[in-house]
This record gives structure tokens, C-alpha cells and sequence, in this order.
């Protein structure tokens, strides 16, 4: 269940590495957490499962959990309301090049979105 070649952290956080998957029974995983308060290193085992205690019903804050990488993504949202109505032309034009530009510096270019942002701006002017 624990891949050594994942990355963990405990369940409150703290910094662990892994060393052994592959241990004696009943906690066949080694490694280690990093101390919050001091920074120091203190050797830990743990089930199978990642857990410190066996009891299914226990958690403990030194629990392994894993570590999943965060993925940035750009999302378009177009909002309409009666703000938007009331602005001038010239800052409804302003956004939309804005965008556009957004738009050409990412991966989206010559994309569905390009072209919508285009036909937009001409529309406004």
C-alpha cells in the first residue's frame, strides 16, 4: 500500500521519508519524521497501511498520508450581470484585450477560446 517511491507526510503535516517498505511484520515500514520544533530527524515504523496504531478506529497525527502534486490550471469564467452592463465600452474593450493577450501567452493559442475572445472584441468596437 506504501510506495517508497512516493512522497508522504504525516497526518499533521510534518516532513517524512521513507527507507524500507519491505520490514518485519507487523510494521514493515521504516523511515522517518522530521521534528516541527527542532528540525531534527526521529525514526518512526508504521503498518502497512501507513497507519501508526493497527486499531482500524485509531488516528494518529503521525498517520502517513500521501503527498499529491497540486496542478495549476487557468480557468475562463464569463459572469454577466448589471455592473458589467453599465460599464463603458472602452473598459469592456480594455478586458477583452486583456484576455487576449492572456490568451496568447498560454497554450490556448489559435484555440476555440482565441477565436471567441476575438470575435468579442470585434463586436465591442
Amino acid at each position: 500500500m506504501i510506495d517508497i517511491n512516493k512522497k508522504y507526510r504525516t497526518r499533521d503535516g510534518r516532513e517524512v521519508r521513507i527507507y524500507a517498505t519491505d520490514g518485519a511484520m507487523p510494521r514493515p515500514i521504516h523511515g522517518a519524521v522530521k521534528s516541527s520544533y527542532d528540525s531534527t530527524w526521529h525514526s518512526f515504523q508504521w503498518h502497512e497501511d501507513g497507519r501508526l496504531v493497527h486499531n482500524i478506529l485509531a488516528v494518529d497525527l503521525s498517520d502517513l498520508i500521501e503527498v499529491r502534486p497540486r496542478h495549476k490550471r487557468t480557468v475562463w469564467l464569463h459572469v454577466w450581470d448589471l455592473c458589467s452592463r453599465l460599464e463603458s465600452a472602452a473598459d469592456r474593450i480594455e478586458k477583452l484585450e486583456a484576455a487576449l493577450r492572456e490568451i496568447e501567452d498560454c497554450a490556448m493559442s489559435g484555440s476555440f477560446f482565441e477565436e471567441m475572445a476575438r470575435k468579442a472584441l470585434e463586436r465591442e468596437k
